[in-house]
């Protein structure tokens, strides 16, 4: 979780990674001036439309302040997609690709929805960027 000094612009770093199933993820608020949350998009939290695998628990860091941190273990195969509640019209989202596609369980990612503006999913980078690359800034 990054910021400017001034707050004008805000991000996660990074904003697509490939991992393991059973890898231990830490979210850090590395921004001075801002608190901010990582947050599936998930039915539980805040009634928004699932953008993470069908088995797959949902998670909410809540605030962090900075310098705070938190850490979650993502078991299902699949793509997640999460916000940040306060920053998410800013385009503050990411996506973890977890495992590749072919694996049992392994669900790609939810289409475009009215749940989220186009800025949101042009943010997100492509999960095939993400599988090539590793990791997207």
């Amino acid at each position: 979780m990054r910021g400017t000094s001034r707050g004008e612009r805000i991000w996660f770093t990074p904003v697509g990674l490939v991992v393991s199933p059973g890898t231990t993820l830490h979210f850090v608020n590395r921004d001075k001036g801002n608190s901010h949350t990582a947050t599936a998009y998930h039915p539980a939290n805040y009634d928004r439309l699932r953008r993470i695998p069908v088995n797959a628990e949902p998670w909410d860091t809540g605030f962090l302040l900075p310098g705070e941190s938190a850490e979650i273990v993502l078991k299902v195969p699949g793509v997640y997609d999460y916000y940040c509640i306060p920053h998410e019209m800013a385009a503050m989202v990411g996506r973890i690709v977890v495992g590749r596609p072919g694996e049992a369980g392994w669900e790609g990612p939810m289409p475009a929805s009215n749940d989220v503006t186009p800025e949101v999913m042009a943010a997100l980078p492509s999960v095939e960027d993400i599988l090539t690359r590793g990791r997207v800034k």
